[in-house]
């Protein structure tokens, strides 16, 4: 980071505190979506997916100049990238069970890995890099 005042940015205190609790319920809700779209027969609504990317979409802006931005966009891309993924590969899961199926266990695996790394690096008070 270059030394401008523009770049060091801080919240106020309380701020920090907020930021945190709209980042663990983003995550929590996205975890949920991705332990339902690898474990076989669960079923979690889209809606918390949407939920999820509406709160980190709204809020984002709040964390600006701070170490909590890189969660909401590490998330707001997650959701982007997953969501390519799976529709990209419908017509592979929808021709072909089986190789669609094993295509949209790996998007799956992955978005959870992203979630879960992000709440671990999150908790650790530390940023995410993209």
């Amino acid at each position: 980071m270059r030394n401008d005042p523009i770049f060091d940015v801080q919240p106020p205190a309380g701020d920090d505190d907020a930021l945190r609790a709209w980042g663990l319920v983003s995550y929590l809700l996205h975890f949920i979506v991705a332990i339902a779209a690898v474990i076989p027969g669960a079923q979690a609504s889209i809606v918390l997916l949407v939920i999820a990317l509406i709160i980190d979409l709204v809020k984002r802006d709040d964390a600006f100049g701070t170490w909590h931005a890189s969660h909401f966009r590490w998330r707001i891309r997650s959701v982007l990238w997953a969501g390519f993924f799976y529709v990209v590969t419908l017509p592979l899961f929808l021709l072909f069970l089986l190789p669609g199926l094993l295509a949209w266990t790996v998007v799956s695996v992955w978005f959870l890995y992203r979630i879960v790394k992000g709440m671990l690096r999150m908790n650790a008070a530390r940023p995410m890099y993209s």
